[in-house]
């Protein structure tokens, strides 16, 4: 129900926009969220982003450099990375879910929903 798309290969510095087409619906109904997982490591919080679109919210290690999104009209959220850093690199995972409480939005057991994952690599 959730495709990520948008992974690939840059150099430190570069940017890449990652995109989540959901067939969920309605897609305004969920709360969206990023997470990644690099080689030997655990799933992490990436993003997250309300069912409006009003407010976002990022990890620590990415504010500043990523901006997550949503168009609800085209079921489909998006994650802008700017200033890419090698320790980006990760499998990056989008997730949603309806009920979800938004203090619980870093959370990654809180969503029901989770796309197939799409591989970034940041090259120094």
């Amino acid at each position: 129900q959730l495709q990520a798309s948008g992974g690939g290969v840059v150099q430190a510095g570069g940017s890449l926009r990652l995109s989540c087409a959901a067939s969920t619906s309605p897609f305004s109904t969920y709360v969206l969220g990023w997470f990644r997982q690099a080689p030997g490591k655990e799933r992490e919080f990436v993003a997250a982003i309300k069912r409006s679109g009003g407010s976002t919210y990022y990890a620590d290690s990415v504010k500043g450099r990523f901006t997550m999104s949503r168009d609800n009209a085209k079921s489909t959220a998006y994650l802008q990375m700017n200033s890419l850093k090698p320790e980006d690199t990760a499998v990056y995972f989008c997730a949603a879910d309806r009920s979800l409480i938004l203090s619980n939005y870093a959370t990654g057991n809180a969503y029901s929903y989770w796309g197939q994952g799409t591989l970034v690599t940041v090259s120094s």
